[in-house]
């Protein structure tokens, strides 16, 4: 039961960071992947890669946020697998600046993508998930989510509200068995991260804040949602996990 032998899973956002680190330990642990991105070259240049390694997945170029690209998803899945046993809701945005200096499309922007994808890409797909009856929902949520770590206020809104959507649609679809959980890390090196990271000014300031003195590796974060999509978690839904390297128990 610690394998995901023979699951099917759509992993958005699945080129770069928690998203390909998630495809990697996916395809090891046994599951048949799609995953999806919004640059060609970035796709086939990782399915390349995993054909080295010896792994096949299917990448599809789609914009989560985009109706025709859900539907395109939505196709495809019913065309090869016509059903759903895991759903990871990683694609993401951020666009760092304070609350006064964003225009309307700008933070509309990471809304649409972060909070509103999720919820329509989940409903696009409930009749797969269904039909495998015992499907796993994991949403990339933050710790900006819960209080605030500087990343600005629109983020910080799309993933407080990404955690009550998971909390509401595990309560709603517990009956179809769907179980639906979110993940919340701290700082991780990813390429969203890299500028930010790399300002050694900020870099000081999260790794004082930090017991654990670092930030996370994307494949920490993946094994916490691999965790999730297995059996193993069977009764587990609703739930959030914090990934912060003990950022939020630390006061002072």
């Amino acid at each position: 039961m610690w394998k995901l032998n023979n699951k099917k899973a759509l992993i958005t956002g699945g080129t770069k960071g928690i998203g390909r680190a998630a495809v990697l330990e996916f395809l090891e642990l046994g599951a048949e992947v799609l995953f999806t991105a919004r640059n060609k070259d970035d796709i086939r240049e990782f399915e390349v890669e995993l054909e080295e390694k010896g792994y096949s997945a299917t990448g599809m170029v789609a914009d989560s946020a985009k109706k025709g690209d859900q539907d395109k998803i939505k196709n495809w899945i019913a065309e090869h697998w016509k059903q759903l046993d895991i759903l990871v809701n990683n694609a993401g945005i951020n666009i760092r600046k304070m609350a006064n200096e964003y225009s309307e499309a700008e933070y509309r922007k990471v809304l649409e993508i972060n909070l509103f994808a999720p919820f329509e890409i989940s409903r696009s797909l409930f009749q797969f998930m269904k039909s495998s009856g015992n499907a796993s929902i994991i949403n990339i949520a933050s710790s900006a989510a819960t209080q605030d770590v500087g990343t600005g206020t629109p983020y910080a809104m799309s993933k407080s509200g990404l955690l009550q959507q998971t909390r509401s649609l595990a309560a709603e679809w517990a009956e179809f068995g769907i179980r639906v959980n979110a993940v919340s890390p701290w700082f991780t090196k990813t390429p969203l991260t890299s500028g930010y990271l790399g300002q050694k000014e900020k870099m000081d300031q999260i790794l004082q804040k930090t017991p654990l003195n670092r930030v996370a590796e994307a494949e920490e974060i993946s094994a916490i949602i691999s965790f999730l999509a297995m059996n193993k978690s069977s009764f587990i839904t609703g739930q959030n996990i914090i990934a912060d390297g003990g950022m939020s128990i630390k006061a002072i």
